[in-house]
């Protein structure tokens, strides 16, 4: 792991008055760029060769004679062949001379490689780069580990298949879609065994994701994910922001709860299973009551990250939950870095960070608004790792 007083070196290098948040062109990259124009900053984006056309054509900023923004969000695309070109030591050069704070995201850490990130790349990034590897379920000291030792509370977990005995989810990546999931739900081993095979022969999912995937009991209820803040430079005000709740479009599973059921039953074998694939996202509240269940929640994954995994959380991080049929919140995944449903609240923010801030306010823009302070305050060091 690159030491924390390493970066901090690499900091010196900096001119702060003309910083860029730059970032992987993927995932929430919009809301990062569109808050950090909202507070000042250009915006640098690395594209992938073949999808780079979203951020060098469609949404390329345009400034006047005075620099003021008049169209866009991206200021400038950097495009490789592929995104892991960036570790190139000429590359990681051309962020620091630009003066790049980087914000990572999950395509960052699913293309780039997580022993790359913290054993390779030199660039400042806003945020915990020692959390990001909790991401990956099977680590030893995975966000299961980390959730465990902080008390919150997350799905039984079915130690094998021959346990399934009520409706449970297994958890896989998916055999071709690299960043996707290859999930299926069970009621009893039968279903498991029928659905797998299935599955297998489909390609949906291999032999060697599903002897290692992880089961657990399916909570039935909505989901809601929590889009938090962690501000360490934050002195008088709580250091924990909610600012905004999120949920999931996903295919084929949407396609099939809009089917009546016996339409459901009528479907061909290579239909049967909806895959969970996210392809959208949409914006939700929550009761008001229930907030006071929410807050408890981020304030023992902070304590537990910065216990475990110091300095710990900085930044956003997003507590994706369902809630049962008693009101009670059950945590299945956990991202310690921006969401990715965050697009939802850009530029027209959410209604809980707007109403703390009064201001429209996404998490792209909590994020630029963080890095604009610290370097107000004379403390980026305290928000880069």
């Amino acid at each position: 792991m690159i030491e924390r007083d390493e970066i901090k070196e690499v900091l010196k290098e900096y001119d702060l008055d003309k910083a860029k948040l730059g970032m992987i062109a993927s995932h929430s990259a919009l809301d990062v760029c569109d808050g950090a124009i909202e507070e000042g900053f250009e915006t640098l984006v690395i594209c992938q060769r073949g999808r780079e056309k979203t951020y060098n054509k469609y949404f390329l900023a345009e400034r006047d004679g005075n620099g003021n923004i008049v169209r866009g969000v991206v200021d400038k695309a950097v495009i490789y062949d592929k995104f892991k070109e960036i570790m190139k030591t000429e590359n990681q050069r051309m962020l620091i001379d630009e003066n790049a704070l980087f914000i990572p995201n999950r395509s960052f850490s699913s293309y780039i490689g997580l022993d790359e990130i913290e054993n390779d790349f030199r660039v400042p990034m806003v945020g915990s780069r020692n959390l990001l590897r909790t991401e990956e379920r099977g680590e030893k000291q995975d966000y299961y580990w980390l959730l465990e030792k902080a008390g919150l509370p997350f799905p039984d977990k079915v130690e094998n298949p021959e346990e399934i005995k009520e409706l449970s989810i297994i958890k896989l990546h998916h055999a071709v879609k690299k960043l996707e999931r290859g999930f299926f739900s069970a009621s009893s081993y039968n279903e498991y065994l029928k659905k797998s095979e299935q599955l297998l022969k489909q390609n949906v999912i291999t032999e060697e994701a599903l002897k290692n995937a992880r089961i657990e009991r399916y909570i039935l209820g909505p989901v809601f994910n929590f889009d938090f803040f962690y501000s360490p430079i934050e002195k008088s005000n709580a250091k924990i922001e909610l600012i905004g709740v999120d949920w999931r479009f996903e295919t084929s599973l949407d396609g099939h709860v809009r089917l009546p059921a016996p339409q459901q039953m009528e479907l061909a074998e290579e239909q049967m299973n909806p895959e969970y694939t996210v392809c959208g996202h949409n914006s939700a509240t929550l009761r008001e009551s229930l907030l006071e269940k929410v807050f408890p929640l981020a304030e023992k994954y902070v304590e537990a990250t910065r216990e475990h995994h110091p300095p710990g959380i900085i930044g956003p991080f997003c507590l994706q939950t369902c809630v049962d049929k008693d009101l009670d919140f059950f945590i299945y995944d956990v991202a310690p870095r921006v969401g990715g449903g965050t697009n939802v609240h850009m530029s027209v923010g959410h209604p809980y960070g707007n109403t703390l801030w009064r201001i429209n306010l996404s998490t792209g823009r909590r994020v630029a608004m963080e890095v604009r302070r610290a370097i107000e305050m004379d403390k980026v060091e305290e928000i880069v790792t």
